[in-house]
């Protein structure tokens, strides 16, 4: 397959890309287009082919759910059978934005898209690209990240032609994502709803919406291999680079300490090793291909760096990552998930 690549300035959306973009979804195509969060695998989510693209072109796990993405409120009606108030709350309040809401789904929406649940996630992007493409094309778009599954996801053109160039129709290109990590899912079949995955609105923001929502507390710990998963990026290993990445978590004097013993005992057995620091921290590792993944102040930073900072080390070649560990608190409960799981939870607890 030929990928078409095109490069858009969001403050000046060329009109004849978008549709084109949009006549290749409506046909049936796959198309890579920019959102706040990341970038998305796009194709038309009420057609079961088009959708069973998407997992062949990503080597996506079937019973890994799709999130439907929507241009406007008014289309969820037509994809969902009921909208509890809390649901309408959020949406309110969040929406266009990094929220995606799990609902009952109607028959419309195929199981290919919903994995074979009864429930599908529904979000309305914020990017304008996004918005534009969705309006065009006058359907609702299925669309997980537009990496190869198991990779970090990307936050830029260049990740997605990497990955996807030959195995998708169009790769749409913006500026890079703003968030940086996926949106938030939260599970709005249940009462009170429940975060199934953390991501760019935290618990703390929802909580001012309801004070009763809660984040699921297994989705921080190593999932069970019988799970089946009722959001994107519960069950199995996500965001990983080539290079193993372990967790040094505890104070962080103690941390770094850690790392440079670990450091130096792996550059002993010839080891090339990456550490992932902050600007607080980094003049402390004197060894390693140390990079800054921002300061700890600054979350929201450190989370838009990390997809970027992880596939960083690919092209380093680095034989192992050390990461140090962030608070799980606010935007920290994301930043950690996907760490873990960039690690296969294989962390060093100093405490």
């Amino acid at each position: 397959m030929k990928t078409k690549v095109m490069r858009l300035d969001e403050n000046n959306i060329d009109e004849h890309v978008i549709s084109e973009a949009g006549d290749i979804l409506r046909q049936g195509g796959l198309v890579v287009f920019p959102t706040e969060t990341v970038y998305g695998l796009g194709a038309n989510a009420l057609d079961k082919n088009a959708v069973k693209g998407i997992f062949e072109a990503k080597g996506r796990p079937q019973d890994n759910p799709l999130i439907v993405h929507i241009s406007k409120i008014k289309d969820i009606d037509e994809l969902v059978k009921k909208i509890p108030p809390i649901a309408e709350k959020l949406m309110d309040k969040f929406w266009p934005g990094p929220m995606t809401i799990i609902l009952k789904k109607k028959d419309i929406i195929p199981n290919e898209t919903s994995a074979g649940l009864d429930s599908i996630g529904i979000r309305m992007p914020s990017n304008k690209i996004a918005m534009e493409l969705i309006s065009m094309a006058g359907v609702p778009i299925a669309a997980p990240s537009a990496n190869l599954s198991g990779k970090p996801s990307p936050t830029d053109i260049e990740t997605c032609i990497e990955d996807l160039d030959g195995r998708v129709n169009m790769i749409l290109g913006g500026d890079n994502s703003e968030v940086g990590v996926e949106s938030t899912v939260i599970d709005c079949t249940i009462n009170p709803p429940c975060i199934l995955r953390p991501g760019g609105i935290t618990l703390e923001m929802v909580k001012e919406v309801d004070s009763n929502i809660y984040i699921d507390p297994a989705i921080m710990k190593k999932p069970d291999k019988d799970l089946k998963p009722k959001a994107p990026g519960m069950k199995y290993r996500h965001y990983a680079p080539k290079a193993p990445l372990k967790i040094i978590k505890g104070d962080l004097n103690k941390t770094i300490e850690k790392i440079n013993e670990m450091v130096q005992n792996y550059i002993d057995a010839e080891k090339k090793v990456g550490i992932i620091a902050t600007d607080e921290t980094i003049d402390n590792y004197k060894k390693g291909d140390v990079v800054s993944i921002g300061s700890r102040k600054d979350l929201n930073t450190i989370a838009h760096n990390l997809f970027y900072v992880l596939r960083s080390f690919d092209e380093k070649n680095v034989d192992l990552i050390l990461s140090e560990a962030f608070e799980e608190k606010d935007m920290g409960v994301a930043i950690m998930n996907r760490l873990k799981k960039s690690a296969g939870y294989d962390i060093i607890n100093l405490d």
